[in-house]
């Protein structure tokens, strides 16, 4: 029989699975494979692995019973130190891989890959409040049963046991079932100038009397 899913510490042999998490769920919380079937690990390399290598210790998944990672939540404790470790640690690991544009952006591949050559974009003034950042990801399958609560809970507990006062988030703005699950957990918009096809959200605070609320 197999075992009931459980949030678990990210490990180093989960990296196949997150990666693949990740683009299954990179477009709008839908598949991204046929939007960047030449680079599957484009998203990940910006959303995912930096985290995981980074900040391991704020990196947490849910496995399925069976020791496969189907879903997990990464996150930065200060985005403007993390924003500088990308760049001069994580950058040179996989910018062979993919060149920085010379021209504005024409294909999804493009855009993603001037995002990872511009890690200083995740420092938005009106985010000072709410240092620290997170993403979260679920297979379909797996979503609505109380795992992503679960796995927010565990980062926010993380967080807070760290001195960490706030976090953000951004996401799609299209993704309107995200949002909905942002809205239940606590978590409220942000203004912030000329937003474009993005929300920013945070939450705070973080625990009382030893409790994540």
């Amino acid at each position: 029989m197999t075992s009931p899913a459980l949030i678990r510490p990210y490990r180093p042999g989960d990296r196949d699975a997150v990666y693949d998490i990740c683009v299954r769920t990179g477009h709008e919380g839908g598949d991204a494979r046929h939007l960047y079937p030449d680079h599957l690990e484009l998203l990940p390399d910006i959303f995912a692995g930096p985290y995981a290598t980074l900040e391991p210790g704020l990196a947490f998944v849910v496995d399925d019973g069976g020791g496969r990672a189907v879903g997990y939540i990464v996150g930065a404790a200060d985005t403007a130190v993390f924003a500088a470790r990308f760049r001069e640690e994580w950058l040179p690991k996989v910018e062979h891989r993919y060149p920085r544009p010379v021209d504005d952006p024409r294909t999804p591949t493009e855009g993603m890959v001037g995002l990872l050559h511009h890690p200083e974009r995740m420092i938005v003034p009106e985010l000072a409040g709410y240092p620290a950042h997170l993403h979260i990801d679920l297979l379909p399958e797996y979503q609505r049963a109380g795992h992503g609560r679960e796995l927010m809970w565990t980062l926010l507990d993380a967080l807070a046991r760290g001195g960490v006062p706030a976090v953000h988030l951004v996401m799609a703005t299209a993704n309107t079932a995200a949002r909905a699950f942002y809205d239940r957990v606590g978590f409220h918009e942000i203004p912030v100038p000329d937003p474009g096809p993005l929300t920013y959200l945070g939450r705070e605070p973080f625990q009382k009397d030893g409790a994540v609320v």
